[in-house]
């Protein structure tokens, strides 16, 4: 199956930097139809006056009022992208309560928001399709990743539960969980950083993988290995490869 979206209305959340900005550009060159939401207005007008015939929705996925305003607003789309990514790299010795719960509400109770308004509507109309975007964060238990990586796993995890209550239906759902891209959340980490991408790069995965029917994708290889296969390797190994310890002895 190779998916077509010309003329198919995307409406992308998190669409003002980094990768949902780039991979807005890359579905435009497509022909398809965008909606684009984030907080900031201002970002979201300068992108649209780049991408013709693109709709600025402003959106805080922390508010429910907000984001039940926008829904109503955007109606019917025939796909939805998720790629909220808020950041703040911490350590359970450092924990910052608001900031931890900022990440666990943007990153994932945001998507439980928009999809708990949209996807019913999508199953009952027997069309739509969904992209979650994850990160490899998401896989294992990092690190400084406190807020973070536990967001990012529930965010994955619950497109798969969508998957297996979608199937037999006209409702598509991927998953893309990328590595490390440059933007200004990356910017924060003082670590080396393998493979990084641009965001541009990152798009250009990502709408590959939406054209096709996988489900999951992880990139780049072979970072991504390091965590997808790096789950079934006993906790001591696994946090000597990445320099951390779990807070117990294993």
């Amino acid at each position: 199956m190779k998916r077509e979206f010309q003329g198919k209305t995307y409406w992308i959340v998190g669409a003002s930097e980094g990768l949902g900005r780039a991979l807005a550009k890359e579905l435009h060159q497509v022909g398809a139809n965008l909606i684009l939401s984030a907080r900031s207005q201002e970002r979201l007008d300068q992108l649209c006056s780049e991408l013709d015939g693109a709709l600025a929705l402003p959106m805080d996925v922390t508010d429910p009022v907000s984001v039940t305003t926008a829904v109503e607003r955007a109606g019917n789309v025939d796909g939805i992208v998720y790629c909220v990514g808020l950041y703040e790299p911490m350590t359970a010795a450092n924990w910052q309560p608001a900031e931890a719960e900022a990440m666990c509400e943007a990153n994932f109770m945001g998507a439980v928001r928009i999809l708990g308004r949209t996807v019913p509507g999508m199953i009952a109309r027997d069309n739509g399709h969904l992209v979650l975007v994850g990160s490899l964060a998401g896989h294992r238990g990092l690190p400084g990743a406190i807020g973070y990586g536990a967001s990012k796993a529930a965010l994955m995890h619950l497109a798969e539960t969508i998957l297996a209550d979608t199937r037999g239906t006209g409702v598509s759902v991927q998953v893309a969980n990328p590595g490390f891209i440059r933007t200004r959340l990356t910017d924060k980490n003082a670590f080396k950083m393998p493979m990084i991408m641009t965001p541009e790069e990152a798009a250009q995965q990502v709408l590959k993988h939406m054209r096709g029917a996988r489900f999951r994708i992880d990139f780049p290889k072979p970072f991504a290995w390091l965590f997808t296969k790096g789950k079934f390797l006993p906790e001591r190994i696994f946090y000597a490869i990445m320099g951390g310890s779990n807070g117990n002895k294993v």
